[in-house]
């Protein structure tokens, strides 16, 4: 053994500095002090400016009894405050909670009181909301208003402190804080609670730094990047983007409505360079009038999540300049941890053989340890022969602390030394993964499992479709068959009898629906398809 080693010792602040996004602000500051930062309608401000904002707010918490711990709730459209939320709220020593702002007042409620926020700083656009929330509460948080004068409607104030009051209260020339360790929670997030009560779902500073070094890596982020907020900042902390553009001195434009036309809009005015969004942003993007439509003279990087894109729509997108990124990841693992990372062969394959590689989640993030997809009986990796069905499994510095007040499901979720995603893939021979279905969406029909993906994949081939989603319905003789419910595009008129046709000429017979609905899908703030919905209309016989 080599003693020398043994006596080098590390010293904090020296040789050894804790983990913090919080530090990605402050470079920023220093180094690009008069770029953009973020710019929202006739708002822009420059690193330096927003650097002294959040400086000013982590101070002014302070002072309202905020420090190590502290839970302050944020509930507000995709503008600078909730932004410099991200920063100043841990700056502060509390802990940032992004509630979705979609989200019921019952709901609401439960997560303020789940949490224990002491500090809810709510978008006044949301008041009537926000209100019947509150006064469900016995101890409800200080409220402090945001009032957005660019919203169409500011909503009433529910408090007599104002965001910018706030703001102003506090002190600029504040020492930056630093968390006592990297491992200090960062964020509270909640996921959808699709099935009973959402769970928190704790951040620590150190998963916040390395997701944005790995998206950096991964996803070949430029300096001064211009990044568009489709994906809500309530979710994932929006993928760690907003930390991300701080780390590489990016501009941050905020968009507080998610439209075919805002976005083109923004492309068109601010040369944007990146986005993310759901597979149903791409679809609203491929299937908008033609008149709204703007294809720029370069490339925007798109990153996208959720269930994968359906072929045509990427085809659509490659012809809109938009070059996607497929990705995978939960609440549970600060978004992305697993993408379909592109090879040079592929840029030969025809555009259709393209996009069914790019519908693929691949394999890990740079930041993402390990990822795995095994035999939900035996927890034994799955062939790599692109047809077994496994769950995925996932380890690294990503996955979160656990959830909030439940260490049950913290330990269930962690059993056998893996965090396990609940989502079913296959491994293709050259080791990218490919989800199927989420473990409680798979049908089962006569023994065969079907993915209700694989068949919403083929109904999104239908050029009159603008949304599918397959779920599991009742049998005597099967068990299960799928049932498909459609969501048209603008001014088509179909039948089930087509689209059941058009399924006999693309799918084997067993994995056809056996009934076809036609509606407005129901969907998530982030545009996932709300199949919990689905599966009770199913159940209780309203199809």
């Amino acid at each position: 053994m080599n003693d020398h080693y043994e006596t080098l010792d590390q010293v904090d602040g020296i040789n050894f500095v804790e983990l913090t996004p919080i530090s990605f602000l402050h470079r920023a500051g220093d180094t690009y002090p008069d770029h953009p930062g973020i710019v929202y309608g006739n708002r822009t401000y420059t690193w330096k400016e927003v650097a002294k904002r959040c400086l000013k707010l982590s101070s002014a918490l302070r002072q309202l009894g905020v420090d190590k711990g502290v839970t302050v709730s944020v509930i507000a459209a995709n503008t600078p405050e909730l932004a410099e939320c991200h920063f100043a709220v841990p700056m502060s020593g509390g802990v940032l909670n992004a509630i979705n702002t979609r989200l019921d007042p019952e709901t609401i409620a439960y997560i303020l009181k789940h949490g224990d926020a002491r500090v809810l700083i709510a978008d006044t656009r949301l008041s009537d909301t926000v209100s019947a929330a509150i006064g469900m509460l016995d101890n409800p948080p200080a409220v402090i208003d945001i009032v957005d004068e660019q919203a169409e409607g500011t909503g009433k104030r529910l408090s007599e402190w104002t965001y910018e009051a706030l703001l102003e209260s506090g002190n600029e020339d504040d020492d930056w804080y630093l968390p006592d360790s990297e491992w200090d929670a960062l964020t509270l997030n909640y996921t959808s609670g699709t099935s009973g009560k959402p769970k928190g779902v704790v951040y620590h500073h150190r998963g916040a730094y390395l997701m944005s070094m790995g998206t950096v890596a991964a996803w070949q982020v430029p300096k001064h990047a211009r990044y568009l907020t489709i994906v809500p900042m309530f979710h994932c902390n929006g993928w760690g983007h907003i930390w991300t553009m701080a780390l590489m001195g990016g501009t941050l434009y905020c968009n507080r409505a998610v439209s075919a036309e805002n976005i083109f809009s923004a492309i068109r005015n601010y040369r944007i360079t990146h986005f993310g969004g759901a597979p149903i942003v791409l679809a609203m993007l491929a299937n908008a009038p033609k008149e709204i439509q703007f294809t720029p003279d370069y490339t925007i990087e798109v990153m996208t999540a959720g269930a994968p894109p359906p072929s045509k729509v990427l085809e659509a997108t490659a012809e809109l300049g938009l070059n996607v990124t497929h990705v995978y990841g939960l609440t549970e693992t600060y978004g992305h941890v697993v993408f379909c990372d592109w090879r040079k062969e592929w840029s030969g394959l025809t555009i259709e053989e393209q996009a069914e590689i790019k519908a693929r989640q691949g394999v890990r993030f740079p930041m993402t340890e390990l990822s795995s997809v095994v035999d939900v009986h035996s927890g034994e990796p799955v062939p790599a022969d692109g047809k077994t069905i496994g769950e995925i499994v996932i380890r690294g510095n990503t996955v979160m602390k656990g959830y909030y007040k439940n260490p049950a499901a913290t330990s269930s979720a962690f059993e056998d030394g893996w965090f396990h995603s609940g989502d079913l893939a296959v491994v293709h021979p050259d080791g990218y993964m490919e989800i199927k279905d989420r473990l409680k969406d798979i049908i089962i029909s006569g023994g065969e499992n079907i993915s209700s993906i694989e068949v919403e994949s083929v109904l999104y081939k239908f050029p009159k479709v603008a949304a599918a989603a397959v779920v599991a319905k009742p049998d005597e003789k099967w068990g299960e068959t799928p049932c498909a419910f459609i969501e048209l595009k603008a001014g088509e008129e179909s039948s089930e009898e087509e689209i059941i046709a058009f399924c006999k000429g693309n799918m084997a017979g067993f994995k056809r629906p056996s009934q076809v609905v036609f509606l407005d899908l129901p969907k998530t703030s982030t545009g996932k398809i709300q199949k919990f919905i689905l599966r009770e209309m199913v159940s209780d016989g309203e199809v």
